[in-house]
């Protein structure tokens, strides 16, 4: 039976894409500092003692991305319909108009995965069971940060002298990786929320020659799971794979299209920001790394590793449904320091 509570969060993600989706002159961190406080400021006192944390508090680094009974702050089902309207104008602020459609759609997937899953998966697969958490006091002097956070779901964004400092850890995930059933919701047969994380992955690794896959790909089998899952921080070793000047001019230009892809969830001003920082500390670092299957439907994996940045992605678990290698973890961290802190902290 279609759930009107997952109709009505869909109807409520669409319009707020299109109420947001317009130019601003502010930069990422007034308007942030705006939208949360407009949200703030439609809470009751307990929803308010719940959402804010101090800045400097361990949950603030404490993130995840499983399925758990509750979380940090306050979740979207326990706010009235301004208060829901209110937190997502202000993930829609956080991001880009592609990154809160991927937002929206992997929330929309907890409907799809209730109707897979079936009866008892009620509490377990909800789309509001999304949680906001406020770290410190929305300011253009003092640092403050924000959480929205759920099942298959994790962003984290730092804030400091009005600036957005810090977008990361950024991840998403998608289960079904493919819809391969008829669905009621505003999701249907066919879609794929994360469709060029993956195809662009498999577009580069198959233009390679021979000799350069021998180099690229690192392991017969795909791990189970990225690694640094719920860490603060990404401890990296020595990079692997192949490295961008070992490419031709197509397949350069391939790795550059993958890794805006997660550049480009944050808004542009951010994503510029991650773009010229990959510029000013030499593409030539960039390696290109693929672990298991070289075709869909079996697990596989990659990882893109920069100076400054780390992208891994995997597919091996099954859908809710069986299917197997249909179901994505992705995530973009900052090696410099995740949640503004420099890395080793």
């Amino acid at each position: 039976m279609r759930s009107i509570r997952f109709i009505a969060l869909g109807v409520l993600l669409v319009s707020t894409c299109g109420l947001i989706g317009m130019k601003v002159a502010d930069p990422p961190g007034k308007q942030l500092q705006v939208f949360a406080e407009a949200f703030l400021a439609t809470l009751d006192q307990e929803q308010s003692t719940k959402v804010t944390e101090p800045y400097d508090s361990e949950q603030r680094v404490a993130w995840h991305f499983i399925p758990m009974p509750t979380r940090k702050g306050v979740a979207l089902r326990d706010m009235n319909t301004a208060q829901r309207t209110a937190a997502l104008r202000l993930l829609r602020t956080a991001l880009s108009e592609a990154g809160y459609r991927k937002a929206s759609q992997i929330m929309l997937l907890e409907g799809v995965l209730r109707q897979l899953e079936g009866p008892g998966s009620e509490a377990r697969r909800d789309p509001q069971k999304y949680f906001v958490t406020i770290f410190g006091t929305p300011s253009d002097t003092d640092a403050w940060g924000l959480s929205f956070e759920g099942h298959h779901m994790s962003l984290n964004f730092s804030c400091r002298g009005g600036t957005l400092v810090d977008t990361t850890p950024q991840f998403f995930a998608s289960n079904p990786a493919t819809i391969m059933t008829e669905v009621e919701g505003p999701l249907g047969k066919g879609i794929r929320v994360l469709r060029e994380e993956e195809d662009l992955g498999f577009e580069l690794l198959e233009s390679l020659d021979d000799q350069q896959k021998e180099v690229a790909i690192i392991a017969s089998k795909a791990p189970a799971e990225v690694r640094f899952a719920g860490e603060p921080q990404a401890k990296v070793g020595d990079p692997e794979g192949i490295r961008f000047g070992r490419m031709q001019q197509p397949q350069r230009d391939l790795l550059k299209r993958l890794v805006a892809v997660y550049t480009d969830a944050a808004p542009e001003p951010i994503s510029q920001q991650r773009r010229e920082l990959i510029e000013a500390n030499g593409w030539e670092k960039v390696h290109f790394a693929w672990a298991g299957a070289t075709k869909p439907g079996i697990g596989h994996y990659y990882r893109i590793r920069g100076q400054s940045f780390l992208i891994e992605f995997v597919n091996t678990q099954p859908d809710a449904s069986g299917n197997p290698a249909n179901h994505i973890h992705c995530f973009w961290r900052d090696l410099t320091g995740d949640f503004d802190l420099p890395n080793g902290e």
